[in-house]
């Protein structure tokens, strides 16, 4: 075993968000959001399940936060329901909505534990979505109003501001693949849905800066790592087309001020664009405190020969639609195992890789692990206890990963694990558990599993320990 040696000042956290963990669906005012709506359609999530209830953290909220300080945790990732605090997605806030937040929030600072709060985490209210959602406009300048009233409410005690999380899943898998909320499978639609996002982003960090301006300012994508099949030139392309839609199209507006030329050349056939105005990039574009980074497992493709079987195997639900817009002779092709319970490649390497792209392009720009994590089949023992020995090897490979990139220069100044409980796994309903903490659904009983035992001695002591010799876990083989 080697040991690896954290500093003191390095952040250890969890992340969680507001639709799969909070329940109360209905109660002190909160609004429909898109995803209550989607839910709720027979078909579009396993067993029908909807986040109504989840782990009902809205009423059991103090004792979640008792968890988290007993895991010797720096820091707390969650999101704010757009619907509870602002019902309509504009006009009045609901006061209730915002009292939920700022108990939550004082709550962490009494505890010693660092709030970060993501503004959007999927939940578009329904009046928006019937608006026409993120593919118009307007959507971004709403978004611009909320980050505006809840940065007012809280700004003064939030340590960190995310403006969104994923914008990847929510144009492409909301508006392309319709695999999310709000179901949509509209090409030209999820384009125009990445540049409200990224507008949004753009807005509501500059709502940051003016409101809030010590604190941190972030935003999380969860960005991928595209190997092509082959050394081959139509390989090599696949690999860039699909780089563009899948990061370029948010890091190029968001951090170098302008959408990248190969991506509207790509997608020309299916829009053209004219949804940018003029100045929207140099909006976009706000300076970031910490760039969020979201990582499971890598993506392999190839260019379609024209007469092979094709292969979807992306990852990112089955859907006759491709959320992959303007990119249809792209094959993603099945990887090698360990997989986790999501289907999902164990790859702990490609994290590296990732983390040492960002640091290359990128060298000023501190980040941050805001997302990983492994959802198993998780098995309540004789003793009461989960012993997940799969989601600890999955975990400290991925420490050991990330580590490795600091070691060669990456500024990676914190991790957060996803998730610290079992909760509503979207489309998949409560048939994955990513918690390192077991809810019981029945009973809403919290057990902490072995793995949440490993992380607490991590974040408190700062040393990993990883084997010397293999660079990926045990999972769970298909």
């Amino acid at each position: 075993m080697t040991a690896r040696n954290f500093p003191e000042d390095f952040v250890w956290g969890s992340a969680t968000a507001a639709y799969q963990i909070e329940g109360a669906a209905t109660e002190d005012g909160r609004g429909p959001s898109i995803w209550d709506t989607y839910s709720h359609t027979p078909g579009r999530t396993r067993n029908g399940d909807t986040g109504d209830v989840a782990a009902d953290h809205y009423h059991r909220w103090s004792q979640d936060l008792d968890h988290i300080a007993e895991l010797g945790l720096g820091a707390y990732r969650f999101s704010i329901s757009w619907p509870r605090v602002q019902p309509g997605g504009s006009g009045r806030f609901h006061q209730a909505g915002l009292d939920f937040y700022a108990r939550l929030v004082d709550g962490l600072l009494e505890r010693g534990v660092r709030p970060v709060a993501t503004m959007y985490h999927w939940d578009l209210p329904q009046e928006l979505e019937d608006a026409g959602g993120w593919p118009a406009r307007e959507t971004a300048l709403r978004f611009e109003e909320y980050a505006s009233g809840i940065v007012a409410a809280l700004g003064d005690r939030v340590h960190t501001w995310t403006t969104l999380n994923e914008p990847w899943c929510s144009a492409y898998l909301g508006y392309g693949s319709g695999v999310h909320a709000p179901g949509r499978t509209e090409p030209a639609a999820a384009l125009a849905a990445v540049h409200h996002l990224n507008l949004a982003h753009g807005l509501a960090g500059r709502v940051v800066r003016e409101l809030a301006p010590d604190a941190e300012l972030s935003v999380t994508l969860n960005l991928h790592v595209v190997r092509g099949a082959s050394d081959s030139t139509a390989d090599s392309d696949a690999v860039r087309r699909i780089d563009a839609l899948a990061n370029r199209a948010f890091l190029g507006p968001m951090l170098d001020g302008a959408y990248p030329a190969d991506l509207l050349a790509d997608t020309a056939a299916v829009t053209d664009w004219s949804f940018v105005r003029q100045g929207d990039e140099k909006l976009i574009a706000v300076p970031l405190d910490v760039l969020g980074v979201n990582y499971y497992s890598s993506t392999l493709v190839r260019t379609w020969d024209g007469h092979s079987a094709r292969s979807d195997a992306d990852g990112h639900g089955a859907s006759a639609h491709s959320p992959w817009v303007g990119a249809d002779d792209v094959d993603f092709l099945p990887q090698p195992g360990p997989y986790t319970a999501m289907g999902w490649n164990i790859d702990p390497p490609a994290l590296t890789e990732l983390l040492l792209r960002l640091h290359r392009e990128y060298p000023g720009q501190p980040l941050m692990i805001t997302e990983n994590g492994a959802a198993f089949d998780d098995v309540v023992s004789a003793d009461g206890r989960v012993h997940d020995d799969r989601r600890i090897d999955y975990l400290r490979r991925h420490i050991g990963a990330m580590a490795d990139a600091r070691a060669q220069g990456a500024d990676v100044r914190g991790y957060f694990v996803w998730s610290l409980l079992d909760n509503f796994e979207w489309g998949y309903g409560y048939d994955r558990r990513f918690g390192i903490i077991r809810v019981d659904y029945d009973t809403q009983e919290r057990t902490w599993k072995d793995s949440a035992h490993w992380y607490r001695h991590l974040a408190t002591n700062g040393q990993l320990s990883v084997p010397d010799s293999s660079s990926v876990g045990v999972g769970v083989s298909s």
